[in-house]
């Protein structure tokens, strides 16, 4: 995910987008939007040496033929997770904010109030100030369902115990069990669930992963992020992961029902174009993440400067091609994002280089957009949530050959990859006047992508993926219980 951005817009947009969507849909979608992740960040490496260590079922890669919901039924499908009807899930995140886990966890929330399950959440990390953002997301919950208590208080013990299910989500939330359950941590463990969205080095600390061999099962959203894991606790730590389950991300059926909209996209394409000054027929590259070293704006934009030079030496005869930022933050005007805004003020890129502020309504853009480029450098993306989300709206995607995104996207399929790193800017320069010089092969890179987004990546393919996985943790609990 996220890391992830703040949900705030110019007043322009505030004003204008929610008469418009209001029009296209209807308010349970709106509101819906603002609630959902779109950014995540992990790691790189082989997906296919995983071996025995990833207990994934042998019909995952069936599910988007075999379990796809077939609206002419008359009968309506199951819900994957209706066992978990009048089951106590105490969700414990290591703070509550625009970023990706927490939203990814709060979703998680939703699924399960949906078939009748008790969800109890808990902050760890909670500033002690008012803060509008933790404010507004408690509210959404308890407006669906969704018990919020003190992460510190005896209620969330006395939850803790009596649960059926404990999602730890992040690894930095194993500081929780120490400090708030104390004696009562070895009573817990068989029942945890432990989603990990993190691979940067300085997670491998013992002090929040110490209890991690011990849980019922580690719940990791790629491949190559859960391999990454499985090789860097023990080499660093010493300690072996627990049973680990690989779970993909899908799509909301809210953001679905606009992608697969003609009158909403096209409506939002007009009104996001025209408020960024773009005409209709211009190409429009975006890179759609909180601005940060590690997602790669600068690399993205020094490779946009490139293609125009590129397009002028080679005469191309294309229609004029911009590069969108969506995930600045005006207030705070970072180190980082001054250099950006220097860079394309030097290289006189104003007319063509756009800056967006950070906004959960990530639709508008998608709409709006020709290609999603995702630049997340090192070992790239956990997952990548923003990537599907592009596919849905038929998008090609121009991303680093790392992490979850070689997941993904197919290379010259559904999209075309380049190194990460500074290597990686010459290629993802070609790949941009590729696409640009050769319409066809959009149109087809986006139609296969949405193809392969209706195969895998919806949120019925997450909700199944994830009952598996809560099936497995329940019934370790249960073995567990009987042997004691």
């Amino acid at each position: 995910m996220g890391k992830q951005p703040s949900a705030w817009i110019t007043t322009q947009q505030k004003k204008r987008w929610p008469l418009m969507i209001l029009l296209l849909l209807s308010l349970s979608t709106l509101m819906a939007f603002l609630i959902r992740s779109t950014f995540d960040s992990c790691s790189n490496g082989s997906s296919n040496n995983v071996g025995n260590f990833i207990r994934e079922g042998q019909e995952e890669e069936k599910w988007g033929t075999h379990h796809q919901v077939n609206h002419n039924d008359e009968a309506p499908t199951p819900n994957p997770l209706d066992f978990m009807k009048s089951k106590l899930v105490l969700l414990v995140s290591h703070e509550l904010s625009l970023s990706g886990g927490p939203l990814l966890l709060m979703e998680l929330a939703f699924l399960l109030r949906e078939v009748g399950a008790d969800v109890v959440w808990v902050t760890n990390q909670k500033q002690t100030e008012s803060d509008d953002i933790i404010y507004s997301l408690e509210h959404k919950m308890l407006n669906r369902g969704v018990q919020v208590f003190s992460a510190k208080g005896q209620e969330a013990i006395d939850t803790a115990l009596k649960a059926d299910l404990v999602v730890l989500n992040t690894a930095v939330a194993g500081k929780w069990l120490d400090a708030v359950l104390k004696e009562h941590v070895a009573d817990v463990l068989p029942k945890v669930l432990w989603w990990i969205h993190e691979m940067r080095g300085h997670y491998f600390k013992l002090e929040y992963v110490k209890h991690l061999p011990l849980v019922g099962g580690a719940m990791i959203d790629s491949h190559t992020t859960a391999n990454y894991w499985k090789n860097r606790t023990l080499e660093r730590l010493g300690i072996k992961m627990p049973e680990t389950y690989v779970v993909h991300l899908g799509n909301s059926k809210e953001l679905m029902e606009v992608a697969e909209n003609r009158v909403a996209k096209r409506v939002l394409r007009e009104h996001v174009r025209e408020s960024l000054g773009v005409k209709n027929e211009d190409l429009v590259f975006a890179l759609i993440n909180s601005v940060s070293r590690g997602k790669g704006q600068d690399l993205f934009l020094r490779s946009f400067h490139e293609s125009l030079k590129l397009i002028q030496e080679r005469k191309l005869k294309v229609p004029p091609i911009h590069a969108v930022i969506v995930g600045s933050d005006m207030n705070a005007q970072t180190k980082f994002e001054i250099e950006l805004r220097n860079f394309v003020s030097q290289n006189n890129m104003q007319g063509r280089v756009h800056f967006v502020n950070k906004t959960l309504t990530v639709a508008p853009y998608l709409a709006s957009i020709d290609v999603l480029i995702q630049n997340s450098q090192a070992r790239g993306e956990c997952f990548g949530r923003i990537t599907i989300e592009a596919m849905a709206f038929q998008l090609p995607v121009l991303g680093t050959a790392a992490g979850g995104t070689m997941e993904i996207v197919v290379n010259g399929t559904t999209g075309l990859l380049h190194p990460a790193g500074k290597e990686g800017v010459m290629p993802l320069s070609n790949n941009i006047v590729k696409l640009a010089t050769n319409v066809e092969k959009r149109l087809t890179m986006g139609k296969k992508g949405y193809e392969r987004v209706k195969e895998r990546f919806l949120e019925h393919h997450m909700s199944e993926r994830i009952a598996k996985v809560l099936k497995e943790i329940l019934l370790h609990k249960a073995k567990r219980h009987s042997e004691s």
